[in-house]
């Protein structure tokens, strides 16, 4: 089954907790802390690899999830981090961070990999804490919760050159001619269900791969038949290659279905239409070609290449292949997305924003939400007293207290971080 699009959740690793402890030893004077930190948790990697097709080892996966690092221990040892998830993908595929929209990752190349989701650090220990003015720290932090993110996976195949062309138009029987792949043919609409790949030779040694696109109809690029599902295949190639049935077998005008291909790729990606194109009219074997061949000549733009070929006999096909050869030894590698598209790529805020938000709940609560002001809350240990107090210096340091007393809290308000309830004091 050729699965090219799904939604997952991914779930990093926490890291690990750190520890409080004290030397303890006889012959020791003074100990001091001893606690060790926390391992890093497991990142989630999503690596590319060529043996693969197909997005169906995914495709029942509803969450990826890494594993928490180990905790700190006394004596100062450190948590072992947890080891990284991997995730093999298909050689074309695009991760997308649903939440944001920017794109995480875009692995074309065997082997690349990419973090789409970073495991937390870990805790720090008591002995991280221990300043001159407090010696013996009585605390220390949960691990840091790793990253959790709604992807989208998406397979955009790799190839130079697309064809396209509406159902039972001789896209399949090309293929198969020029290349290897052995794609499915048979005399009714819609026997590619699938995009299919074969690599092909022209006379001189050159060597590319193209791809034979499942039938488009109209409305392709609105859901319509099945071009909705598989023109994302066509972004990535070089070269767009019409196939049409120029002996209009199917009663139907081939400069009509020329016009409507380019009007489904428009309204699908209008830069689609920037790259060059050629034109395969097929079955020149069929009585009426000549004749509908002329009137579309006529119509058509003088400087695309029009190529007469007869799939089902195997002729005209070595020009086609050689000019395509030709053609794509000029066209450069321009990459499918803009650099601004990518995560690491955001440079710049227009507004910096706040690190929380206040809101009032109900009469006596208020609701402090904000990712800094949950992580710390997660880090906390308040078991310690002093894990505690450091939690409401933070607060403090943050302008909370001065924000909720702007906002008209009382002695004896309710603040809610996530689920956990405080008295509000001045």
């Amino acid at each position: 089954m050729f699965v090219d699009e799904v939604e997952l959740k991914v779930k990093a690793g926490d890291g690990g907790d750190g520890c409080t402890a004290f030397r303890r030893e006889k012959y020791v004077a003074m100990g001091g802390p001893f606690g060790g930190n926390g391992g890093h948790g497991s990142d989630i990697i999503f690596k590319a690899d060529s043996g693969l097709h197909t997005l169906l080892d995914l495709r029942y996966q509803k969450q990826i999830k890494g594993k928490k690092g180990e905790n700190g221990r006394g004596k100062n040892q450190h948590g072992k981090g947890a080891e990284a998830i991997f995730v093999k993908v298909p050689l074309g595929t695009v991760v997308t961070d649903l939440d944001t929209g920017f794109i995480l990752a875009d692995l074309k190349e065997n082997g690349q990999e990419a973090v789409v989701a970073k495991g937390g650090r870990g805790g720090r220990g008591n002995t991280a804490f221990k300043t001159q003015t407090n010696t013996a720290p009585d605390f220390s932090e949960n691990g840091e919760p790793g990253e959790e993110k709604l992807l989208k996976v998406e397979v955009k195949m790799l190839a130079d050159v697309g064809l396209v062309g509406l159902p039972s138009v001789g896209k399949s029987t090309i293929i198969s001619c020029v290349s290897r792949s052995k794609p499915k043919i048979a005399a009714y609409h819609f026997t590619t269900l699938s995009p299919n790949l074969g690599v092909v030779r022209s006379s001189n040694g050159q060597s590319f791969v193209m791809a034979d696109l499942p039938g488009l109809i109209e409305g392709a690029s609105h859901g319509e038949g099945l071009g909705d599902k598989f023109l994302r295949h066509i972004e990535r190639t070089k070269v767009i290659a019409h196939v049409i049935d120029m002996a209009s077998v199917e009663g139907r005008d081939p400069y009509q279905d020329y016009l409507l291909i380019n009007k489904e790729l428009e309204e699908f990606n209008p830069k689609l239409l920037k790259k060059p194109q050629i034109i395969i009219a097929n079955k020149s074997d069929v009585l009426g070609f000549s004749e509908q061949y002329q009137k579309f000549s006529e119509k058509i733009d003088a400087s695309i290449p029009i190529f007469k070929v007869s799939a089902a006999t195997n002729t005209g096909l070595v020009p086609v292949v050689d000019y395509l050869g030709e053609l794509l030894e000029t066209l450069p590698n321009t990459p499918l997305f803009e650099e601004s598209q990518f995560e690491s790529h955001v440079l710049y805020t227009f507004k910096k924003e706040e690190p929380y938000t206040i809101f009032k709940e109900s009469e006596d609560l208020w609701v402090i939400q904000g990712e800094q002001v949950e992580k710390l809350f997660k880090m906390t240990k308040f078991s310690s007293e002093e894990g505690m107090l450091r939690f409401a210096k933070k607060l403090t340091k943050m302008g909370i207290d001065q924000k909720l007393e702007e906002l008209g809290a009382k002695e004896g308000d309710q603040v809610r971080i996530l689920d956990f309830y405080f008295d509000y004091k001045n």
